[in-house]
């Protein structure tokens, strides 16, 4: 049953005809080394950061995500959180974080670290992100922590206002939606990154970097394995029934615009993840983090097939699986090698190959593996960890190469030096759109049942699948037209 949305608040058309903040604040900086005579440290101390020179940052989706996502941005004297947008204005999550969430406890925390310094620090708050986009006028940025199927939403509505995007893993909850990320993001120009982190890491960029230069051959298989599970075992579909909505809880407003479903206790918080119709599966949740390593080397785009089929009976096809095998193909394209990629999850794990030594076990929470024709690139663990080279008589021969891609100084603070002007982030909507797009294809074909997906990228299609259509482009509720 469809319900009236949210007030509908029109999405501007374009970002605006201010000068780009980018462009305004290296302009500032210009002007101000050649007007100011009495250097800036004088004035303020050592370390000291003009309030002219800070990003004012907005805060969108206050659950226990943000809570990593803030405490990583204060660690930057250069940005201040300046305000928050949630539909819920306090949860209590018993079942993960084992905190209180939502606009009011984020809004007290970010308060208290910045009266530090400076007294009686406050923050606006907001029910709805787009009303926030309109009144603070001073806002340079956002971040958005919100569940998976409002990401592409609020990074399109604050990119066409002008607004620099820093969002969650997956970049959006359909594939259309990805590929509209990615083209607001080169119209507008706006600094942007994804927040899948370990893109970040020396030790993920040092596997790109090894595979690239040929330490193992020739590569045509990878294997991506991670443990997650479905959040709620017990369910096989949606709940029955309904439960009273949270009082502060505006549950109109979080569903943004997926279709209208009554509230349940079972959604929030987080196991909203296990409803295709809100979240991805763990394909979805990790697929942006495991796969990065293959896409990145290999540069890969556009799979030729997919198929990813579920483990366990799920019991329904509105909810995600207990664990999942998938084989993704591409085909050899421009500077793109064959390669046969496997994801595994819930447990799932790949063969040892006969060149990795007896005894060898692969971590169970997550690893990567990559198998060519003179050995075995193996990170057991998050990607980038624990790098091993398979056999030892390779590893102990061959000579490491240069560095080749530059060590990062930290994931969001990529998007602040991009902000102020830098070189772009390395995981910037560009590329992180293309990621998001080929973990996609993946959850398409298990929203199918583990459908073989023939892709067509350049018409967006599913191959004999009209079925895939409304799921590569959802629809979405009148008055949230993207």
């Amino acid at each position: 049953m469809e319900t009236p949305s949210s007030t509908v608040r029109k999405l501007p058309e374009k970002p605006g005809k201010n000068i780009p903040r980018r462009e305004f604040i290296r302009n500032s900086v210009v002007s101000l080394a050649a007007l100011t005579i009495v250097p800036r440290h004088v004035l303020g101390g050592n370390g000291f950061v003009a309030p002219s020179d800070k990003i004012n940052i907005g805060l969108v989706g206050a659950g226990g995500r943000s809570i990593g996502i803030i405490s990583d941005l204060f660690s930057h004297d250069d940005v201040q959180i300046t305000t928050v947008a949630d539909p819920s204005e306090f949860c209590r999550d018993d079942f993960f974080y084992n905190s209180d969430f939502g606009r009011g406890p984020v809004k007290k925390l970010i308060e208290g670290h910045y009266s530090a310094k400076t007294t009686d620090y406050k923050v606006s708050e907001y029910e709805d992100f787009r009303v926030m986009l309109e009144k603070e006028k001073s806002l340079d940025a956002i971040v958005c922590a919100s569940p998976d199927n409002t990401h592409a939403c609020i990074s399109i509505y604050a990119m066409r206002a002008g607004k620099h995007v820093y969002c969650e893993k997956p970049l959006a909850h359909n594939i259309w939606e990805a590929r509209e990320v990615r083209k607001v993001a080169r119209e507008t120009g706006v600094a942007t990154q994804m927040i899948n982190q370990l893109h970040s890491r020396d030790g993920l960029r040092q596997t790109v970097e090894y595979i690239r230069a040929g330490v193992i051959g020739k590569v045509k298989e990878a294997h991506v394995w991670v443990g997650a599970t479905r959040w709620l075992p017990g369910l096989s579909g949606f709940p029955e029934g309904t439960s009273p909505v949270p009082k502060g809880l505006n549950w109109d407003l979080w569903l943004g615009p997926t279709s209208w479903h009554p509230y349940h206790e079972v959604y929030t918080p987080v196991r909203w993840r296990d409803f295709w119709v809100f979240g991805c599966g763990a394909l979805g949740d990790f697929g942006c983090h495991d796969m990065d390593v293959a896409t990145w080397a290999f540069n890969l785009r556009d799979p030729e097939t997919v198929q990813v089929f579920p483990a366990g009976n799920r019991g329904s096809s509105e909810i995600a699986p207990y664990g999942e095998i998938g084989y993704y193909h591409f085909a050899a394209k421009g500077e793109q090698v064959p390669l046969k990629l496997t994801w595994y999850s819930g447990g799932l794990r790949p063969v040892l190959p006969d060149t990795l030594p007896g005894g060898t076990t692969l971590a169970r929470n997550r690893g990567a593996m990559f198998i060519g024709d003179r050995g075995v690139i193996l990170n057991n663990g998050a990607p980038g960890n624990d790098l091993q080279i398979f056999p030892e008589s390779l590893r102990d021969s061959f000579t490491p190469p240069p560095p080749s891609i530059p060590r990062s100084r930290g994931h969001s603070r990529e998007w602040i030096d991009a902000i102020k002007g830098g070189p772009e982030a390395l995981s910037n909507f560009d590329y992180a759109a293309r990621l998001t797009e080929i973990t996609l294809i993946g959850v398409l074909s298990l929203r199918l049942g583990g459908e073989k997906i023939y892709w067509d990228s350049v018409n967006m299609k599913a191959v004999g699948l009209p079925e895939a259509d409304e799921l590569i482009r959802e629809p979405v509720r009148k008055g949230w037209e993207m």
